[in-house]
Parts: structure tokens; sequence; C-alpha cells
């Protein structure tokens, strides 16, 4: 029993030596296994690389000729009075026959007559090899005008003869470089600005008071001819290329005649189509009229436009 104290009191006065000592035990070796293949080299992600996008399904066009009823529909017409639009084919109208239910959903609706009439129109902007027709803003002159009220237009020229001539022909103003100010302190506006060649350089100080009005050659608004131009601008109707390919612009007022509306949206289709060239095929791809408070009627584009003759047939109206 004694000895047994003694290796006690002898093993604790040893660990209390390495404890003081701050000593830490020797751990034991490990033997590690002899790896007889090579590691395998991590794969460097390239900067350039970009993940592969998933590929667009193209959508599939049925060729609904000779079908007993369209793809994905019940009938190509319903037999009852009350029937799921989205069960039939959308049936598209003749001008003529969309402005009549325009003046019928008025009578029916007791809405207002002389509310304006909207056209929505759909483009094919593409050309030959893929490039697109660019968004183009254009002035049209209406066989009958809507507008109870001319627009105003100024006319930039430094030809004193040129001014007074424009001013007895219905410009609000006419002058050179001395509007320039005037415009920018918004103490003189307009409708439309137009301008002669050999001034525009000096305009360049309105170009971000303008933006959009800004004389253009493509918009028509920069030229010699001074008499012509106010005559288009002063009651000409301008429409514009929205969203790429859209165009949407009032037209007429309901309370006029059918062929008065008419008469305005061969003219607004027939400036619509005349931006891009004939041998591309149809420039419109869908066409909506609606009034102010009715619904969107759909009617065929190409049948307002002009027949192109066939070889040896004289042209048709």
């Amino acid at each position: 029993m004694a000895c047994t104290v003694k290796v006690w009191k002898a093993l604790a006065g040893c660990q209390r030596q390495l404890l003081h000592a701050g000593a830490a035990a020797p751990l034991p070796h490990r033997i590690l296994p002899a790896r007889t293949f090579a590691a395998v080299k991590a794969k460097k992600k390239s900067a350039k690389e970009e993940p592969e996008k998933p590929a667009k399904k193209e959508r599939r066009v049925v060729d609904d000729k000779d079908r007993h009823k369209p793809f994905g529909k019940t009938a190509w017409a319903p037999v009852d009075d009350v029937y799921i639009n989205r069960y039939y084919p959308r049936t598209v109208h003749g001008a003529a026959d969309a402005i009549d239910k325009l003046k019928l959903f008025q009578r029916l609706d007791f809405t207002p007559q002389d509310q304006p009439v909207y056209v929505d129109l759909r483009l094919d902007m593409k050309l030959e090899k893929k490039k697109k027709v660019d968004p183009f803003v254009s002035t049209v002159q209406l066989p009958h005008p809507f507008k109870t009220e001319a627009n105003r237009v100024l006319v930039f020229t430094e030809d004193e003869l040129q001014a007074e001539a424009a001013r007895q022909d219905g410009a609000a103003a006419a002058g050179g470089a001395e509007l320039i100010q005037p415009i920018l302190d918004d103490e003189l506006s307009a409708d439309f600005y137009l301008a002669v060649p050999d001034i525009v350089s000096k305009l360049v100080p309105l170009k971000n008071k303008l933006r959009k009005k800004f004389p253009k050659s493509k918009r028509g608004s920069v030229g010699n001819d001074i008499p012509r131009m106010l005559a288009l601008f002063k009651h000409g109707h301008e429409f514009m290329v929205e969203d790429e390919c859209y165009v949407r612009t009032q037209i007429a007022t309901l309370d006029m005649s059918a062929q008065q509306i008419y008469a305005n949206l061969q003219a607004v289709l027939l400036d619509v189509v005349s931006h891009r060239p004939a041998h591309m095929g149809p420039f419109i791809e869908r066409a909506i009229i609606c009034s102010q408070t009715s619904e969107a009627v759909w009617f065929h584009g190409p049948d307002v436009l002009p027949q192109e003759p066939e070889e040896g047939e004289a042209p048709r109206p």
C-alpha cells in the first residue's frame, strides 16, 4: 500500500512539472498511405465563357387551308348566338363593315357621337439581310380634317421676302436666328417648326429644346418650298411608329360620315406603306379600328389599299 501511494505521488509530481514547463505530450506519428495515382486537375473557368442559352422554340405554324376546322379551335364559325370567343377563330371584317360596327356600337351604348376614332397597326419592319425599317415620323394631309383649329407653324429663314410670304400664308412666326432666344425663354412656341437648308446649322442651340420637333429633312420640315410645307403642316396630321412596330393614331371622329372616315383611313394606310418597298410583301400585319368607348374591331388592312394589277391588267382603284 505504501509503495502504491509513492508511485501515485511521483506521477503527480511529474505531471505538475510538465504543466509548469508548458510542454505538451508528443502525439504519435500517423503513417499515411502512399498514393499511386495523380490528383485530378481542377478546371479553371474562363471569364469569356458564357453559359449556354436555352434554344428558343420556334412557333409552330399550321396551315388550316384544307382542314375541316382550325387547329386548336372548335369550328370555323359558331352556330349559337352565345359562344366563347377563344374556341373560334377571330373575325376579321372589311374596313367598311368595321366602320359601320363602330356607328352601331355608338347607337346601342348611347355614347357621344363626336368621340374620336383610332386605328392601331402592327407593321412588319423586316428588310433584307437582317435589316429593319427605321421607326419613322410622318405627316399626312387628311381628305377630311377632324381638327377645328389649324396647327401653329413657325418658319426659320433669313430671307425677308420668304418670311413675309410665310406670314401671309398663315405662319405663326417667321424669321432668322433672332427667334432662337425667345423660343429658349418659352416666349414663342409652335406645333411644327420649318426651316430652309441654309439656316439649319444655326439652329443647333434649339435641339435639346425642340427635340422631336426640330426641323429635319426626313420629316419633310426642311426645304426651299415653304408654301408647300406650310400647306402640309398647317392642316396635316402627324403620326409615328411606337414600340418599334406599332402605329396608334386618331383618324377621324365618329360623327363624320362612313365615307369620310374610310377616306381618312385610306390616306393614313397609304402613307404608312410608302415607307417600305412594295416587293418586300405586306407591310401591315394586323389592323384594328375602334372609337373611344367601343370594343376593338379587327379589319383587313390590304383591302383599303389600291390593288396592284397583275401582268396584262389595267390598275384597279
